[in-house]
């Protein structure tokens, strides 16, 4: 016999790594606009790795709560968005190699 709420605890534990990921990569893309003579596209960069992190946090905590319920409500646009946002996670990051 399965256990039905595994399932979704394991999906939750999914998103939280995803997230702890996403913060990882949010502040290394942001560490460049520290530096003491950063231009301005530092700051860009920095300024929307952290608001393509908090979407990211916002849109895994949605989805965990979603998760939570009994039974599991389905993820119609957390995975479009959560997708759309690690793409721009990744841009900024090769951004920040090139830069």
């Amino acid at each position: 016999m399965t256990d039905p709420g595994a399932s979704a605890e394991r999906t939750r534990m999914a998103w939280r790594r995803t997230g702890l990921s996403a913060t990882a990569v949010g502040l290394l893309a942001a560490r460049p606009a520290f530096h003491p003579d950063a231009g301005v596209a530092a700051w860009l960069i920095a300024a929307l790795a952290m608001t393509a992190w908090a979407t990211l946090i916002g849109v895994a905590y949605r989805r965990a709560i979603g998760l939570g319920k009994a039974p599991p409500r389905p993820a119609r646009r957390a995975i479009p968005v959560y997708a759309l946002v690690t793409v721009v996670l990744a841009v900024l990051g090769g951004l920040v190699v090139m830069l």
